[in-house]
């Protein structure tokens, strides 16, 4: 920077001032990874935008499932796996899973005590958990992905679902990942979203976080009792927030930094 500077009599003096640059903070890289203090992966997630939902000529898709511009303006992350046994006894006093193992995802787990898991968490870490949003659990899903899905391995590679399951859940993460190193977004046991259900807007959004009100919460995913229409990124489920099931758990969103 030039500066200018005047004598009392009269003569300017020109010289130069260097003035260091604000820091920035590096964004973390697709599918970086961080571990927590409960042994948890957290893959990061970045911002963009995606169509959400299915379009017609995607197989097995339903009517509700309108696709929609969607922009997710802030990079975040998520859980690698669903949360497990293990994990949630760290913090949580009862474990009402039906399939024990401590490296089994937890389940018969209500909204609301998952959402308690996550304040709980978020105390532990002093960082800020929560679920996932319906529209950053797509779009970490998709991991990318546009147009009419289909997997690009074999589902049975990619999930446990009624196919391959043994009606049973399974030791998390012992499929193969999405493109973004994620594991078990489809399949094993279905999960959790912070919204209310309801249906689509037709206008693009950005940050959707549902409506304020409800009746029952998103749930997405499929699990081991769920055949193949139900283990696609757009597949759509709810159920009331204090029902439990052997087939629903729930992953964990970290904000990340600013």
């Amino acid at each position: 920077m030039i500066r200018f500077h005047a004598l009392a009599s009269g003569t300017l003096f020109l010289f130069w001032v260097w003035v260091a640059p604000f820091a920035q903070t590096a964004r973390p890289e697709v599918g970086a990874r961080q571990t927590n203090s409960l042994g948890m992966e957290l893959v990061y997630c970045p911002a963009g935008e995606f169509a959400m939902g299915s379009p017609p000529e995607e197989k097995m898709r339903q009517e509700e499932e309108r696709v929609h511009r969607v922009r997710i303006t802030r990079g975040f992350y998520l859980g690698r796996t669903e949360v497990t046994q293990a994990q949630w006894s760290s913090l949580m006093e009862v474990n009402r899973s039906r399939d024990k193992g401590d490296r089994l995802p937890v389940q018969n787990v209500s909204w609301k005590e998952a959402s308690e898991f996550c304040r709980r968490l978020s105390q532990r870490e002093g960082k800020s958990y929560r679920l996932p949003t319906e529209a950053e659990w797509e779009y970490a899903c998709r991991a990318g992905a546009q147009g009419p899905w289909e997997p690009v391995d074999p589902l049975q590679d990619l999930a446990w679902f009624a196919d391959n399951s043994d009606e049973a859940a399974h030791p998390a993460g012992t499929r193969k990942p999405n493109a973004w190193g994620l594991l078990d977004m489809l399949g094993n046991l279905a999960e959790w979203c912070s919204d209310w259900y309801a249906p689509y807007p037709a206008a693009p959004a950005e940050d959707p976080g549902g409506p304020a009100e409800g009746t029952a919460r998103v749930v997405r995913g499929g699990s081991w009792r769920h055949f193949r229409p139900m283990l696609r990124p757009a597949a759509r489920s709810s159920s009331p927030e204090s029902y439990q099931y052997p087939h629903l758990g729930f992953r964990v969103m970290m904000a990340a930094a600013p």
